[in-house]
């Protein structure tokens, strides 16, 4: 008899399970999977805890845990701890309480003022470029970091803070008493006309209320009466808040536009973005200015412009970053920033990488092959592909920078210089006619070339690993004359510091003298004077104006 109430109930089970419905079954499996593996890691904690030889940092391996576990996912979801709150709130706003400068630590340990802002109260109590910091509330700085310095000089605006510095003009030691403010660094980095008929807009991020900042700038532009044709630059921002680069938009296109959607995992998740205000011009012709380092809000700025049909983009591919980040609260004043969907253009397309993890040295999209990407069309009908970032409808060729002139680039040695050029030049002629002499480029020579970087050309840097392969294997004591051959071709391809610092001088001049300005006309003198040296923004607004491109 039991064997016939067995052999009734198996079957009986088998029905039961092959009924139930599957997404149920799955959602049970993975809640199993994810309850077994927490208790699996508590008990590991516990253990190691416990038992472990020397003392451990449970807080700080589980932040690493985290941070390990998220990295898994792609580059933006990311666990932000509580001492890094105030980083974020910083990037969303683009505003904090404190002095306004940039600051640095110096061989010797003092805070060296790098880059005050325009208007900050760095500005306003009388801090400049190279004076020294050499205490904070009392406290000598020579025995802070930097970033504790920091975090000292930050503040709620209203409040005292003292200081002790050396100026460096007169090297006099004087006492500061500075009023922290709020601290907003402003989304239009510099505003004004490149030429006669064309304005210009240069948007470093879209931070809170930024888009009120292009308005403005806008504005005034259009108040001069006359601007035949706007560019929007976008090359090098990383993007922002999403609410902004919309609002940014509405002042282009009629208001009800749809310039975005987004599409997530849940039923819920799809949303539709369309401009809310009335637009401030819907004609004014519009050239977006883009590389491969426009990413997140720009893309969708650049990617609506393209797909209405309402101007044109210029440039190089965009970065490739389709997907929406969401701030959600982790408790004890952590927060988790996650990927909840990805957006796609009015077009159809998302810009998103389709493998994020393949990318170009900067971080851009990679190659794409035509095979993987998918056609969709712009409101006039013109073609426009998805795979990763925006293509330009005016492709231009991407900047290359040798290895030594990239390596000098990102050293601080240009910087270093303008503030000791500061410190000898009570003042100097405005961005527009700004320019160093001979002379004064050979003092940078002489001062750069006795400072450490690296001028080794990728041509010597093989050829050296050509050497060391030829030396190991023997072939340099076989072959008669191979060494000094190769050893005369290795000369040939080594530059000395002073002879890169001459041969790139065309170069480099550009970028020194940017540095100079900002000492003397911040961030915004800085745009000024390299638009005048800009050969892509010469290069697009040539054609334009010759008629090869149409701006729509």
């Amino acid at each position: 008899m039991l064997r016939i109430v067995r052999r009734i109930w198996v079957p009986a089970a088998a029905f039961w399970m092959l009924c139930a419905p599957a997404a149920d079954m799955s959602a049970q499996s993975r809640e199993f999977e994810t309850a077994k593996m927490m208790e699996i890691q508590t008990a590991v904690l516990r253990s190691v805890e416990g038992m472990y030889v020397d003392s451990v940092d449970i807080g700080g391996m589980i932040e690493t845990g985290i941070k390990s576990m998220l990295s898994s996912l792609d580059p933006y979801t990311v666990f932000i701890p509580e001492e890094e709150e105030e980083d974020l709130t910083m990037m969303t706003t683009g505003s904090y309480g404190g002095v306004g400068s940039v600051i640095k630590k110096t061989p010797s340990g003092e805070v060296l003022v790098s880059e005050p802002y325009a208007g900050s109260p760095a500005v306003k109590f009388g801090l400049q470029p190279g004076d020294l910091i050499l205490e904070i509330e009392g406290q000598d700085v020579k025995k802070l970091k930097v970033d504790e310095c920091s975090a000292r000089m930050r503040g709620t605006p209203g409040t005292v803070l003292n200081m002790k510095v050396l100026k460096a003009r007169t090297r006099d030691t004087v006492k500061i008493e500075l009023v922290r403010e709020k601290v907003h660094q402003s989304d239009v980095q510099y505003s004004g006309f490149v030429n006669d008929t064309t304005g210009y807009i240069q948007i470093g991020s879209f931070t809170l209320g930024g888009s009120e900042d292009v308005r403005k700038a806008l504005e005034a532009l259009r108040e001069s009466g006359k601007m035949k044709q706007l560019v929007l630059d976008l090359r090098n921002n990383g993007g922002g808040l999403l609410s902004e680069a919309i609002s940014i938009l509405s002042m282009f296109v009629p208001k009800g536009t749809l310039v975005l959607t987004q599409r997530g995992k849940s039923d819920g998740s799809y949303q539709e973005a369309r401009t809310e205000a009335d637009p401030v011009d819907t004609e004014l012709p519009i050239i977006v200015m883009v590389n491969s380092a426009s990413a997140s809000s720009s893309e969708i700025v650049t990617g609506a412009i393209q797909d209405l049909d309402r101007g044109i983009v210029a440039g190089t591919r965009t970065y490739g970053k389709g997907l929406v980040q969401s701030i959600r609260s982790t408790g004890y004043g952590s927060s988790l920033k996650i990927t909840t969907a990805k957006y796609y253009t009015p077009s159809g397309r998302c810009v998103q990488a389709i493998d994020y993890s393949h990318r170009n040295e900067d971080g851009s999209v990679g190659f794409v092959p035509d095979s993987l990407k998918k056609e969709f069309h712009t409101a006039g009908g013109r073609s426009v592909f998805d795979g990763g970032g925006i293509t330009p409808d005016l492709e231009l060729e991407t900047k290359y920078y040798s290895r030594p002139m990239a390596s000098f680039i990102y050293s601080d040695i240009m910087n270093d210089y303008s503030i000791k050029y500061f410190a000898s030049h009570d003042s100097v002629a405005g961005p527009g006619e700004f320019s160093l002499t001979d002379e004064e480029y050979r003092e940078f020579v002489a001062y750069a070339s006795g400072r450490d970087f690296d001028a080794r050309t990728e041509s010597q840097i093989e050829m050296e690993q050509i050497l060391k392969t030829a030396e190991r294997e023997g072939m340099t004591e076989d072959v008669e004359g191979l060494e000094g051959q190769m050893k005369e071709l290795l000369a040939k391809v080594t530059l000395s510091k002073e002879d890169f610092l001459r041969n790139y001088k065309d170069e480099l001049l550009h970028f020194l003298e940017e540095e100079i300005m900002t000492k003397y006309y911040y961030g915004a003198g800085a745009v000024q004077l390299m638009l005048r040296y800009d050969e892509d923004l010469l290069t697009v607004l040539e054609k334009v104006g010759g008629g090869e491109v149409q701006i729509k």
